[in-house]
């Protein structure tokens, strides 16, 4: 059975090793992990939708970048799915969480958007929030202000931060790897929030 992981972000390299674009950069590394690289929508057949997108395709699953901008994701992830015949729960969705302290990982069965816009447009466009996701923590900077939230996400990584942010994508691909093979996000939450905690402790 297809699965589809979809990491979220911006397209271009202005936006490449921001905060906000963590999903892509966990999906980069799992198709180097695996040996996939990625290719430009137009290349998916057959599919007749939106092409603004990149994606890798294993055997088992498919990786899915949309390049949309991040308040559109759900405008390719959605027929996407609907290409694959994929129900949301065969759909898991990679994407940097403010209120995760930096390197944090949290996998989710489903839930809301949490103020996420690139998540609020794929629960619209899917119609459904009963999908699987991995939270990833980028801490909330220096102030709550709506000004100070968007310059967070969209500046760089610092030095220190990427040390971390590095490890957390590491640490990602496992859990990611053994949710397309096995389909239970209970079991992955049980098994890698307890590795997680092990690893980093509070």
């Amino acid at each position: 059975m297809t699965r589809l992981v979809v990491g979220l972000g911006n397209p271009g390299p202005k936006y490449a090793r921001t905060r906000h674009n963590v999903g892509f950069r966990i999906l980069d590394h799992l198709a180097l992990h695996e040996g996939l690289l990625f290719q430009t929508g137009r290349r998916l057949e057959p599919y007749v939708g939106p092409r603004a997108f990149s994606f890798a395709e294993s055997p088992d699953f498919v990786l899915l970048k949309p390049e949309t901008f991040m308040n559109k994701s759900g405008d390719v992830i959605a027929p996407v799915a609907s290409a694959f015949d994929l129900e949301p729960d065969s759909i898991l969705v990679v994407y940097d969480d403010l209120d995760l302290e930096l390197g944090r990982l949290r996998l989710r069965p489903h839930g809301g958007a949490g103020g996420h816009n690139g998540m609020r447009s794929t629960i619209d466009r899917l119609g459904s929030d009963r999908f699987p996701r991995l939270r990833v923590g980028i801490g909330r900077g220096r102030g709550s202000s709506h000004r100070n939230v968007i310059d967070h996400v969209l500046e760089p990584f610092s030095e220190d931060e990427e040390v971390e942010i590095e490890i957390a994508s590491r640490e990602a691909i496992d859990a990611l790897l053994d949710w397309t093979r096995r389909g239970d996000i209970e079991k992955c939450m049980t098994d890698f929030h307890r590795r997680w905690s092990d690893q980093r402790p509070e």
